[in-house]
């Protein structure tokens, strides 16, 4: 049982009415504190980092409380959380000292005293119990291993995991200062740009923006057959701009559309699915997309405009690909009609100046360059005043509705809270997360984990994008789909771009490489076929010898042969499918928080329900492919929307396959038009292909349609 309806403005428990107020005005008082010190303060990110570890770890100390023999002390659980702010605080204190301390006697160890080892030991402790309260125990477990791997562990191991051993006190050093750890870089990440997103999350909540979403959809989508299911997809798409959580996103949206999709004739299972891949659609959808971009854009070193700017096509894509499986599903079944679908003006008017005016706001503050902390704390205090704007319309027009949602001191608190409370989960783990980073940094298994894919892929794309898509399905059975995209794409995203650049190096050595300098590079190559690098190779040939190239000549040889600009786009492509495919867990069984969420709201079982969301969700798929055999990142604009649009054709015929139906039954014949007609809409920017498939996929459509009138839907089981 947690206490986070505690962090609220609902009737106080009677018994703790003066603690709940005072960690309500913390929790007020700590989100200011977020948005001042990062848009007027310039603070040391250390200690900026510490605080914002210590306020949350004392938010989930309380929250979230301890059991010990199935009791909880609400009085240890608050000091356990002062206890675990002060050390935080210590620590980065300390840090001078220790430098200095250590400086003055050479050779030795890093000196810390009695303080610092118990304030040190403390918050790994922390990293490692709070992580387990928000989220289970697998990030624990890999915060125990990851300590271990590089205390003892990792002498007996074998290969290219063996690894030699740390003294305790460097270990503790490396864990809370370096820039891999605790107070690092996933830190200031989550203190610098994912809190004040959170916080502008709660205050588009709490001024009423997703009643805008709801309303707006419906006039969007609510007219047309599957209305209500269209409704679901574009109001999960539209959250999703502004909350980056499908979990979430379900919990909020899935209330409303659930209900309107089964009261149109869906079926429970199909309306639960359909309402969980949308919202996991939310987590790829810019600009926030979850905790991913900032990530991203920090492991990159690319601008955080740059991923949303090249992410926009992709997550339209998605989002069409599951239109397309509830346009399917509504011919089929012949439902989706019959439902009410009125709407509210004053809310469309009032939510659209508190969701436009904010978002536009941010959107063009962030392609403008600045930073995304800057842009959030921006798009705030616009959408305060955009709230005043819309009471002051509503007293002129006399709609009480538009004079609801008015952004007061009591509004601001409120949006405050609600910030804070959803930023508990993602700030304890980012933190925590630095521990076992540090551990893969310090230790240099990432190369290692590199190595094996490299090695059990052999240099294919398709087998190692596989690899990656299976590890981060399991890691996210357990693992909120963040966390999974770190720890998969710190281990995997150097060799998977490692494979893109790879492709670029085989069409250099098919036609040979006339510089002496570069050829020379291949000598310390165990190949036959190292003679023939001047003078050029068969494809195969080339694919053999850069098979035979060893890890750690290929990391000298890829800068070299390879731009600058293509090895950063390489990586940005090796993120991005990490990140896409790391948000299949949300919708694939066994274990698929979103499918559950949405299951319990449609009284659905969870496994069907999960197993739709798969069908509907298989743009996760589709999607990272395409990044990773076509320019849809790196073209230009014009070759992005040509393989955007022939890719639809493609995605409507593969769903059309998976479910036996177009807009009627399938003919064998059709069959092989769709199977012609998806291979050649994916071929990269080849206009005569890509016509011929296109209009096999509408030659179906069509004759399909024709048919239809005499299907009858109930011979369907």
């Amino acid at each position: 049982m947690t206490r986070e309806h505690w962090l609220s403005f609902d009737e106080p428990p009677p018994d703790h009415t003066v603690l709940r107020q005072l960690l309500v005005c913390f929790a007020v008082c700590f989100a200011v504190w977020h948005v001042v010190t990062n848009l007027l303060i310039n603070e040391p990110p250390i200690w900026q980092n510490a605080i914002h570890f210590g306020g949350f770890a004392f938010l989930a100390s309380v929250i979230f409380p301890a059991k010990i023999f199935g009791r909880s002390s609400l009085a240890l659980d608050v000091f356990y959380g002062v206890v675990v702010a002060l050390a935080a605080c210590w620590v980065v204190a300390a840090e001078s000292r220790i430098y200095e301390d250590t400086l003055a006697i050479t050779g030795q160890s890093w000196q810390f005293n009695v303080v610092d080892w118990f304030a040190g030991i403390v918050l790994i402790f922390a990293a490692f119990d709070f992580s387990r309260r928000v989220s289970g125990w697998v990030i624990p477990a890999l915060i125990v291993l990851a300590i271990s791997y590089i205390l003892f562990l990792g002498e007996y191991l074998p290969g290219v995991f063996r690894t030699a051993s740390l003294p305790l006190d460097d270990i503790l050093f490396r864990t809370i200062y370096n820039d891999e750890g605790l107070f690092g870089i996933l830190a200031n990440i989550s203190s610098s740009n994912i809190a004040l997103f959170m916080i502008f999350g709660g205050f588009l909540v709490v001024s009423g923006a997703s009643d805008f979403v709801i309303e707006i959809s419906k006039v969007v989508a609510g007219r047309i057959r599957g209305g209500a299911a269209f409704v679901a997809v574009l109001s999960s798409a539209l959250t999703g701009t502004i909350s980056g959580s499908a979990v979430a996103n379900t919990a909020s949206t899935g209330v409303i559309t659930i209900p309107l999709m089964k009261a149109s004739g869906f079926r429970g299972r199909f309306a639960a699915g359909i309402e969980a891949a949308s919202s996991t659609g939310g987590q790829v959808m810019p600009p926030i997309m979850g905790a991913g971009a900032f990530v991203m854009a920090s492991y990159t070193s690319i601008p955080y405009a740059t991923i949303v700017a090249v992410s926009v096509i992709p997550a339209f894509l998605y989002f069409l690909s599951v239109a397309f499986v509830v346009r399917i599903e509504a011919v089929k079944h012949r439902v989706g009609e019959g439902v009410d679908m009125s709407i509210s003006r004053a809310k469309i008017y009032a939510g659209g100046l508190t969701f436009v005016m904010p978002l536009g706001v941010m959107i063009y503050l962030l392609m403008a360059g600045v930073t995304p902390s800057f842009a959030a704390s921006g798009a705030i205090g616009v959408l305060v005043v955009a709230s005043w704007i819309s009471w002051l319309i509503g007293q002129a027009v006399g709609s009480r509705d538009m004079q609801t949602n008015v952004m007061n001191i009591k509004r601001i608190c409120e949006a405050c809270l609600f910030g804070v409370r959803g930023g508990i989960l993602t700030a304890i783990l980012m933190v925590s997360i630095g521990v076992i980073n540090n551990a893969i940094v310090t230790s240099g298994i990432g190369n290692g984990f590199s190595l094996m894919i490299a090695q059990w892929s052999q240099g294919s794309l398709v087998i190692a994008i596989l690899l990656i898509g299976l590890a981060s399905l399991v890691l996210g059975m357990g693992l909120p789909v963040t966390a999974a995209y770190i720890i998969m794409a710190i281990l995997c995203a150097p060799a998977l771009a490692g494979i893109l650049a790879d492709t670029m190096i085989v069409q250099q050595l098919m036609v040979g490489l006339t510089d002496p300098a570069q050829s020379a590079l291949f000598m310390l190559v165990d190949s036959p076929y190292v003679a023939k690098v001047a003078t050029g190779m068969t494809e195969q040939e080339a694919w053999s010898l850069v098979a035979a190239i060893p890890f750690e000549v290929a990391m000298t040889l890829r800068p070299v042969l390879v731009d600058v600009e293509s090895l950063t786009a390489f990586l940005l492509i090796a993120h991005l499918i990490i990140f896409w495919l790391s948000q299949d867990s949300n919708v694939t069984p066994p274990v698929c928080l979103a499918a559950f969420t949405a299951a319990g709201i449609a009284k659905s079982p969870p496994m069907a329900s999960g197993f739709h969301a798969w069908k509907a969700a298989k743009g996760l798929y589709i999607v990272p492919l395409l990044f990773a055999y076509t320019p849809l990142i790196t073209g230009s604009i014009d070759e992005m929307l040509r393989l955007a649009l022939f890719s639809l054709f493609g995605i409507y015929a593969i769903n059309a396959m998976i479910s036996g139906f177009a807009e009627g039954p399938l003919a064998v014949w059709h069959w092989f038009l769709l199977i012609g007609g998806a291979v050649f809409c994916f071929i990269p920017l080849d206009w005569l292909m890509n016509l011929a498939g296109a209009l096999s996929v509408l030659l179906v459509i069509f004759l399909t349609h024709k048919q239809n009138q005499f299907f009858n839907p109930s011979s369907i089981p």
